[in-house]
C-alpha cells in the first residue's frame, strides 16, 4: 500500500489570500499571523498575494478570480462572521462557507477557510492565531497533496 505522507514544504509554492475587511482588525490579523507561518514553512514572500474585499460574501468572488488564473497552488480566506441581533449572521456565514467550498471544487485547488464565525469579538480575537497558523498549514499540506495525487 502506498501512503501519502503529511508534507509542510511550502518551498515553491505560490499562495493566495483573500481578507474580507468588513472585520479588518481581526483579518488583517490573521494575514500577519498565516503570513509568518507560510514563511516559516518555506513560502517566498514574493510568492504570497494578498487581495482584500469588503466583506464575507465577496471572498469567493476574489478567490475564483485568483483560482481561474491557474497561478496558485493554493488559496487562503480570512475574515470574521460576528452575530448580531440579526438572521443575517447566518446567512453571511452559511453563504460564505458554501460559497468558498464550491470555489475549490470548481477549480480543484485547496482553499482553506480561515473566516471565523463567532458570537462576539472577544471570540474572535482569541482564534486569530490559531486558525491562521491552521489555515497556513491547511494550504501548504493540501498544495503538497494534490501535487502527489497527480503523480499516481
Amino acid at each position: 500500500m502506498k501512503t501519502m505522507a503529511k508534507n509542510l514544504d511550502g518551498e515553491g509554492l505560490r499562495i493566495g489570500i483573500v481578507q474580507a475587511r468588513f472585520t479588518n482588525e481581526v483579518g488583517s490579523a490573521m494575514v500577519a499571523v498565516a503570513r509568518e507561518k507560510l514563511r516559516e514553512l518555506g513560502v517566498d514572500d514574493d510568492d504570497i498575494v494578498l487581495v482584500t474585499v469588503p466583506g464575507a460574501l465577496e471572498v469567493p468572488l476574489a478567490l475564483q478570480n485568483l483560482a481561474a488564473t491557474e497561478q496558485f497552488d493554493a488559496l487562503i480566506a480570512f475574515g470574521a462572521v460576528i452575530r448580531g441581533e440579526t438572521y443575517h449572521f447566518e446567512l453571511v456565514s452559511n453563504e460564505s462557507g458554501a460559497g468558498i467550498t464550491r470555489v475549490g471544487l470548481d477549480f480543484n485547488i485547496p482553499i482553506a477557510n480561515g473566516i471565523l464565525t463567532t458570537e462576539n469579538d472577544e471570540q474572535a480575537h482569541a482564534r486569530i492565531q490559531e486558525k491562521a497558523t491552521d489555515a497556513a498549514m491547511v494550504a501548504v499540506e493540501m498544495a503538497n497533496l494534490l501535487a502527489q495525487c497527480q503523480e499516481l
